[in-house]
C-alpha cells in the first residue's frame, strides 16, 4: 500500500468523524467518483446548515447561505499546472456555478514552481485548492477564502494520526487539581487568613490553573501522534519519540486493554510494540488492513 492510499484512508476517516465540519457539514461520501475520465477516490457533499439543537437549526435556516459544498480529493504521483487547470474545469462543469468546491491535491513528488504559482493564483472565489507534497512535506493553497480555510483544516503533508484524548486530559487535569487543592488545604490548616477568607475565588483560580497546566501535562506525557509511510513509522507519546521500520516486524495482532483501549501489536523476533490506535484516533479495521499490507511488502 502506498503513502497516497494511506492518505486517502486518513481523509475518509476525517470526514466520517466530522473533523472537517468547520468547512461544511458533509453528510454523503462517494468513493472512486468519476468526472469524465478523471477519478477522485474521495468525493463528499454537504452544506453549511446546522443539524444540532432546535434554535441553531432555526438560525441556520434563516441566516446561513444554502450553498452546496463539494469536497474532492485527488492523489497522484505528480501534478503540474496543466493538470490543475484540467481538474478545476472538470469540477466547475460538473457542479453548479454557485457551489463551493474544495479541491485537495496530494502528490509524492516535490512541487514545481509553476505549479505552486498556479495554485496560489486560482482566481475563482468558489474554488479553494490545497496541495500537499509528501516528499518535501510542503503545502500550498489558493490565496482565496476557501483555499486558506481548506489548508487550515486538512493538513496532509504526511500520513499522521492524532486526536484529542479526553480521558487522559481529564487525568492530567485531576493530577494538577489534586496537587493544587492539597497546597490550599495545607496553607488553610497553617492558619493563613487570606486562604480562609477567599475560598470561592481560590477555588475558581485553582480550576483555571488546573485546566491550563493539565493541558500542558497532557501534551508532554500523554498526547499520541502516529506518523507513517510505506517504509517506516514514528510513535510519539508526549515527549517520547520512537522511530521504527516496518521491515523489523513479521506479524501483527489487535490487543484490547482492560480499559477497552485498542492497540495494534506488532511482533518482531524478540519483542513486540503496541501502537495505541484509540489514543491516536485511528480506525481499527482500516489501520489493521493498511499495516498488514505494509508488512507483506517488506
Amino acid at each position: 500500500m502506498s503513502e497516497l492510499e494511506i492518505i486517502v484512508d486518513i481523509v475518509e476517516e476525517k470526514l466520517v468523524k466530522g473533523n472537517l465540519r468547520w468547512l461544511a457539514n458533509f453528510d454523503e461520501i462517494h468513493k472512486d467518483y468519476s468526472i469524465g475520465d478523471l477519478s477522485f477516490p474521495i468525493y463528499a457533499s454537504g452544506g453549511l446548515q446546522e443539524k444540532g439543537f432546535f434554535l441553531s437549526r432555526i438560525y441556520s435556516t434563516l441566516v446561513t447561505p444554502k450553498y452546496k459544498i463539494r469536497f474532492l480529493l485527488y492523489p497522484s504521483q505528480w501534478i503540474d499546472s496543466k493538470q490543475l487547470r484540467r481538474l478545476i474545469i472538470a469540477c466547475k462543469s460538473k457542479f453548479g456555478p454557485e457551489d463551493w468546491i474544495f479541491l485537495a491535491l496530494v502528490q509524492n513528488q516535490p512541487f514545481e514552481k509553476a505549479f505552486e504559482e498556479a495554485v496560489k493564483n486560482v482566481a475563482d472565489r468558489t474554488v479553494g485548492v490545497a496541495a500537499y507534497s509528501l516528499a518535501s512535506k510542503e503545502a500550498v493553497t489558493s490565496e482565496n477564502v476557501l483555499g486558506k480555510g481548506l489548508g487550515k483544516q486538512l493538513k496532509l503533508t504526511e500520513a499522521k494520526f492524532e486526536t484529542f484524548d479526553l480521558p487522559n486530559y481529564v487525568k492530567s487535569f485531576s493530577i494538577m487539581f489534586f496537587l493544587s487543592m492539597t497546597a490550599v488545604v495545607v496553607m488553610a490548616f497553617s492558619g493563613t487568613q487570606v486562604i480562609l477568607g477567599n475560598m470561592p475565588l481560590i477555588l475558581i483560580f485553582t480550576i483555571g490553573l488546573s485546566l491550563i497546566a493539565g493541558y500542558r501535562i497532557y501534551k508532554t506525557r500523554y498526547h499520541t501522534i502516529i506518523s507513517m509511510d510505506s517504509k517506516e513509522f514514528q510513535l510519539k507519546q508526549g515527549n517520547k519519540i520512537r522511530n521504527e521500520k516496518w521491515s523489523k516486524y513479521t506479524d501483527l495482532t489487535i490487543y484490547i486493554t482492560p480499559k477497552h483501549e485498542t492497540y495494534l501489536r506488532l511482533h518482531a523476533k524478540e519483542e513486540t510494540l503496541d501502537l495505541p490506535l484509540s489514543r491516536a484516533g485511528m480506525a481499527r479495521k482500516e489501520t489493521y488492513n493498511i499495516v498488514k499490507q505494509l508488512l507483506r511488502r517488506k
